[in-house]
């Protein structure tokens, strides 16, 4: 199981950064998207749809719902495109907002179960899911530098969850989350934390830049990012599974492999736009 583990990690890694820095800005956008299609199929799974036409007619609306999004922010399939900061703002915006309203469906559950329960209900939620990562991720790689921006988020998010398993093995004893995930304690959850404050200390000297810019972009992102893990499991748990998919041998779905990046995207986007750091002209 580890050396299927180990060998999927890499082979996702090496597709990964591929895409990354070798394809320009707007059709990393498209890559993106095709991660975001298959999320949403497994996602109509958690939702209680397992029937094939039904995950495939979800998987078509999100297609649908992103184009719209592309074209309210200006995108039309070009390889450097220019974006409307105003629309990335006001999805970004939503995307946010989703994930404080997800950080009351966490703490609250299981009770919180019937707000939210229903299929239907179910799937509008991974609209708010998918929909901002994509937003935010098609943003982030536009900007000058992008490349190593969204390699940065993916290093925040990396480093919350492995520092938050390393610190919980080690000093864990109060749970974070006992309803929705046992294994997570406090103290993983300041492990990662801190690990992510060391990072942006490290950050700003490396590249000379102001250590309270690097805390705004690393520090928020490495708190949420945990809130997507929690989301992730509260619905597999609800639905009775144990991976959102079997997509990846040894790892489950594409969702168990992103969803950490699902709540960390938005809010490291968000604050890249407000804070106008790194901010130049279309990335390529």
């Amino acid at each position: 199981m580890l050396k299927q583990r180990v060998i999927t990690a890499l082979v996702l890694a090496a597709i990964f950064l591929t895409a990354l820095f070798g394809l320009p800005a707007g059709y990393f956008s498209f890559f993106i998207g095709a991660v975001v299609l298959i999320g949403a199929w497994e996602w109509a799974n958690l939702s209680g749809l397992p029937a094939v036409w039904q995950r495939l007619a979800y998987s078509v609306a999100v297609f649908a719902l992103l184009v719209g999004a592309a074209l309210y922010l200006g995108f039309e399939g070009e390889a450097s495109p220019r974006l409307n900061n105003l629309a990335i703002r006001d999805l970004l915006i939503v995307g946010c907002s989703w994930w404080a309203v997800a950080l009351l469906l966490v703490q609250g559950y299981p009770s919180s179960a019937v707000l939210w329960g229903h299929k239907l209900l179910r799937l509008l939620m991974g609209l708010l899911v998918l929909i901002p990562t994509w937003v935010a991720l098609v943003y982030v790689r536009q900007q000058a530098n992008g490349a190593w921006l969204v390699l940065l988020l993916m290093l925040i998010v990396a480093l919350a969850d492995s520092g938050g398993y390393f610190a919980g093995r080690r000093f864990g004893k109060h749970k974070l989350a006992p309803a929705v995930s046992p294994g997570k304690t406090w103290e993983g959850f300041a492990g990662g934390f801190l690990a992510n404050c060391l990072l942006a200390v490290i950050l700003s000297q490396a590249l000379n830049t102001s250590l309270l810019l690097m805390l705004v972009l690393v520090v928020p992102t490495s708190l949420i990012s945990v809130l997507g893990d929690l989301l992730e499991s509260m619905v597999k748990r609800h639905a009775g599974v144990k991976d959102s998919g079997s997509i990846l041998p040894g790892h489950g779905g594409i969702l168990d492999r992103v969803d950490g990046i699902t709540a960390g995207a938005p809010v490291f986007a968000l604050a890249l736009l407000a804070s106008g750091a790194f901010a130049a002209g279309a990335g390529v």
